[in-house]
């Protein structure tokens, strides 16, 4: 069956009022709309329904209390932790959800929700999470056995090998970094059509997610169906960038009201509830030294970093990894010894800490060493692109191991910076900067040489909720010739319609336009993980690949029939076998496969399909180097980023267009954190950039050009030597931002500044040093 979408393309999706799963109409849909708290912390004294029950076409009103009964007041989290699906006891974030009003419209279901009565009782509130260890600060999850707002403590590295090397190093630096609490704010928000259909006991769940099938077996363990009853569907998804990888509360009460009620219902979030309550990213208080001899060779990283995670520890990590992949923090540089730990903490904000366009917090271990390594050449007084051209790891090196315990696959950084450093006229560039400085005028140069880890992963290291992290794609090749393939991952953009045509056109010879993709739905896709952390391509794509590969071995015996020959006599060029020394004499993949129906070999099972999972042996390590060009307006702080220039190397490309694409997004994503994007709180709790009126988006205003160029380094584990790109862009640039403008200020004796930085801090911290009055 077809999905029962009517799509409609308009403004709405900008202003969060709708998307493809809002478009889902079915007989007999209601709606669902949140009662959600305005506090930050407070104990809920009463909820009265009473007045919202009388609203005419109000079908139900759902409180904590109700899912108590019912054992569904709390749901698991993706990392080891629970969440509140409704307030019970207290609110713990401002826009908490509280209750669950179902009705026949949307427009009564959200009247009724402002007639709900709720009593609190406000409670101390702790946003600052530097504070959520002291004696004094208020113990906000009363649920924990252990009553204390520290989560976790984890560490990796050889400390004692690290202050070592720190004890003997005649130089040092520090640098303290924040990578500030921000949002993916994808081009839609979140949202679902739950159907119970009482007759057959079957759920189905239309779905903004990016891990249909992951999302399918989470719904069967938290609510008690049956996991072959329950089909997911993702249908088309504007935007995810990690923000639709959780099961939200929102979720939840949808399936609870069509269970109760027996009819779907549909719930989509507004704007400004994706912002102030769904999976936020990042929030990481870091500090990175780095110890090395005088000559510029550095020793030693030593990293000490602070995690909010808000109310519940929702991030979306593999099981191994509390503090993700942050542990890539050595970067692109060769140390001796390296120690990091990271301590996670509860406060009064919204949950999450989900990969915001990057691999489990590989974005704040990049933006940590890059900003450390400018630091360092800065106090040694030497060129940031020669200081990182002295320490990179070589090409013979690889497979590099890490002393945090990564295995890089290969890399040429060095061929990265200078083809970058070519294209941007660094040398040109830095008497330019000279010149500009004899005048007083402000202009910056900024280097990211970054290393990036995708494709999660190994099943012996990767999972999430106890899933492993394989992923698959199932090939059926018609009689025609003509193909489909099913996918265990759901594009949200990236173009998986046209990359995983082409890497059949590849392995088969069948024309991309002959080959249909599907994805997102659970009752027809082989089960995978999804997509997110840049993983589709170095996975499921290699899956793709495998399962061609059965397919072509299939054909191979089928061509040795219908040639009259041995397989051993049958050579492989793309779409054909032939006959060694007798090109003349072959098959077609569209004869095989009309035969593969009509004429098999005896002993042979008839069709032409095949199914892969698979497992990488490790992750693949994409990396580049971006260097941004900026000019400081002193009278207001304005920033202009002039020029910038990023060459990435992730393998072989299949589609350059694609890449060119997906880097495009992840620059101006990254311009947008490093300039513009906070999600702050005030010391009641109260968000700050939870509309796009404070919460900044991009325009083609000010986004700059974007300069690109490429290195390709083959990952020598991967089916085709692949190794993803959609994220790298968003990885490396903040600290190619960040970095120059710090270069234009420099000899001001500014030495870091955390982001965003916005003209209004550039034009203080100007003030402060006497440049302007």
């Amino acid at each position: 069956m077809g999905h029962p979408i009517k799509r409609k393309e308009d403004a709405r999706f900008i202003q969060g009022k709708g998307n493809y799963v809002d478009d889902v109409h079915l007989p007999g849909m209601v709606f669902g709309h949140m009662v959600r708290s305005p506090y930050a912390h407070a104990r809920l004294k009463s909820i009265n329904t009473e007045k919202a029950k009388k609203l005419p076409g109000v079908l139900a009103i759902i409180t904590g209390e109700d899912l108590a009964k019912a054992n569904l007041a709390w749901m698991p989290t993706l990392f080891f932790d629970k969440q509140m699906v409704l307030a019970t006891g207290k609110v713990l974030f401002q826009s908490q959800e509280v209750a669950f009003v179902v009705a026949e419209d949307q427009y009564t279901a959200a009247d009724a929700a402002e007639l709900v009565e709720v009593e609190y009782e406000e409670l101390p509130v702790l946003v600052d999470p530097h504070k959520a260890t002291d004696p004094d600060a208020p113990i906000l999850r009363e649920d924990r056995e252990e009553k204390s707002n520290h989560i976790f403590h984890w560490e990796v590295g050889d400390r004692a090998a690290t202050d070592k090397d720190f004890q003997s190093a005649p130089v040092k630096a520090t640098v303290h970094a924040i990578s500030q609490r921000c949002h993916p704010a994808p081009l839609e928000t979140c949202g679902c059509v739950a159907d119970y259909n009482k007759a057959t006991e079957k759920l189905t769940i239309y779905l903004t997610s990016q891990a249909p099938h992951a999302h399918r077996t989470l719904f069967s363990i938290v609510g008690g169906i049956p996991e072959q009853n329950i089909r997911v569907v993702s249908p088309d998804i504007g935007g995810g960038f990690g923000n639709k990888v959780p099961i939200y509360p929102g979720y939840v009460c949808a399936v609870v009201a069509s269970l109760t009620l027996g009819v779907p219902v549909k719930w989509i979030e507004t704007r400004s509830e994706n912002l102030q309550s769904t999976g936020f990213a990042r929030d990481y208080h870091m500090t990175a030294e780095i110890a090395a001899d005088q000559n510029g060779k550095v020793k030693a990283l030593r990293v000490k970093t602070l995690a909010d995670h808000g109310a519940f520890n929702a991030a979306a990590q593999p099981t191994k990894f509390p503090a993700g992949l942050f542990s890539v923090c050595t970067g692109s540089y060769d140390f001796a010894n390296s120690f990091c730990e990271v301590d996670g903490v509860y406060t009064n904000k919204a949950p999450g800490g989900i990969a915001y366009r990057c691999s489990f917090r590989i974005t704040e271990a990049a933006y940590l060493i890059e900003r450390a390594i400018d630091v360092l050449a800065a106090q040694l007084k030497m060129d940031p692109a020669e200081f990182r051209r002295k320490n990179f790891i070589q090409p013979d090196q690889f497979p590099y191991k890490t002393p945090l315990g990564w295995t890089y696959d290969s890399g040429n950084y060095e061929g990265a910076l200078n083809k970058a450093l070519e294209m941007v006229g660094y040398k040109e560039l830095r008497k330019e900067q000279e010149e500009k400085r004899k005048k007083g005028e402000l202009m910056g140069i900024g280097i990211s040489s970054f290393t990036e880890a995708v494709g999660a992963g190994p099943a012996h290291t990767f999972d999430i909720a106890g899933i492993k992290m394989f992923d698959s794609a199932e090939i059926r090749v018609h009689p025609t010739g003509k193909a489909i393939c099913r996918m265990g991952t759901k594009s949200q953009g990236q173009g998986h319609e046209t990359t995983y045509a082409q890497i059949v056109a590849q392995e088969l010879g069948i024309p991309a336009a002959d080959v249909i993709i599907e994805e997102g739905d659970t009752d027809t896709a082989p089960y995978g993980l999804g997509t997110y952390a840049s993983r589709s391509t170095p996975t499921s794509g290699a899956a793709t690949a495998m399962a061609a590969r059965k397919i072509r071995d299939k054909a191979k015996k089928i061509a040795a029939h219908l040639l009259e020959c041995s397989e051993e006599d049958l050579e492989w060029q793309t779409g054909k076998f032939f006959v060694k020394g007798a090109p003349s004499k072959s098959k077609t993949i569209q004869e095989i496969a009309f035969a593969a129906y009509t004429n098999i070999p005896e002993g042979l099972e008839a069709g032409l399909e095949a199914v892969n999972y698979y497992d990488p042996p490790n992750l693949t390590f994409p990396f580049g180097t971006y260097i941004c060009v900026t000019d400081i307006d002193k009278g207001t702080g304005e920033i202009k980023v002039r020029r910038f220039v990023a060459v990435d190397d992730c393998g072989n490309v299949i589609n350059p267009m694609i890449v060119e694409g997906q880097i495009h997004g992840g620059l101006t994503e990254g311009l947008a954190i490093a300039f513009m994007q906070l999600i702050d709180y005030d010391e009641s709790g109260n968000v700050q950039g939870g509309t796009f009126m404070d919460y900044l988006i991009p325009t083609a205003v000010e986004t700059p050009h974007w300069e690109t160029g490429s290195t390709c380094t083959p990952s020598p584990h991967h089916p085709f030597g692949a190794k993803g790109v959609g994220e790298s862009p968003n990885v490396g640039s903040p600290a190619a931002f960040v970095n120059s403008v710090v270069d234009a200020l420099s000899h001001l004796g500014v030495k870091h500044i955390d982001m965003p930085i916005t003209p209004w801090k550039v034009w203080n911290i100007l003030k402060e040093k006497g440049v302007v009055n």
